[in-house]
């Protein structure tokens, strides 16, 4: 994406069901410019420390068709771990499994995966998340065995009003699979 980007989401909670939708968009507005856009859904589960989601992405950009599932859709399968808050690491494993995740050389299906890493920890009042990210084969995100993100997310609560707090975060991403470097600030509202 070039710039800034809005990133709303709406989800709703039943037990350990969730059903999430998440969007973005940048804000670039000349008609030479491709513009972001991407719309998610996800359904999940979660019960004790244990959790699996299917997501359906789509990044095709702005004005592309929304039904094209074969091709501009990627449907993806997850499964984590969080060890709870005596030990609070999560384990992630996430692999594309329908849709446009196909090698463009011979159309085989590239089951794209991730796994990750992540340990949270609270240090004077601040969240902060270390993560490591891997693809352990060929795919969309790495050309074989590839690191693909070393991260650090702090999140800080600024206290506005007695009832009302606003999360400020900032991440860094370091990227060394595509040898490039993110920082992303957010509000959360």
């Amino acid at each position: 994406q070039t710039g800034p980007s809005v990133q709303p989401s709406l989800g709703i909670s039943y037990g350990g069901l969730s059903l999430t939708a998440w969007g973005s968009t940048d804000f670039s507005t000349s008609s030479d410019e491709y513009k972001a856009k991407e719309f998610d859904l996800t359904f999940g589960y979660g019960i004790k420390g244990f959790s699996i989601a299917v997501t359906d992405y789509w990044w095709s950009g702005e004005g592309a068709r929304y039904g094209r599932y074969g091709t501009d859709h990627y449907f993806e399968g997850t499964i984590g771990y969080n060890f709870g808050e005596r030990f609070p690491m999560n384990l992630t494993w996430s692999t594309m499994f329908a849709g446009g995740d196909k090698n463009p050389e011979d159309g085989n299906r590239y089951y794209s995966s991730y796994f990750e890493a992540a340990y949270d920890l609270n240090v004077w009042g601040v969240s902060f998340t270390p993560g490591i990210g891997i693809s352990p084969w060929k795919s969309q995100y790495s050309d074989g065995f590839g690191l693909n993100s070393i991260s650090l997310k702090a999140i800080k609560e600024i206290k506005i009003t007695d009832s009302f707090s606003l999360p400020v975060f900032t991440q860094v991403v370091a990227a060394p699979e595509h040898d490039d470097v993110f920082m992303v600030f957010g509000v959360s509202l």
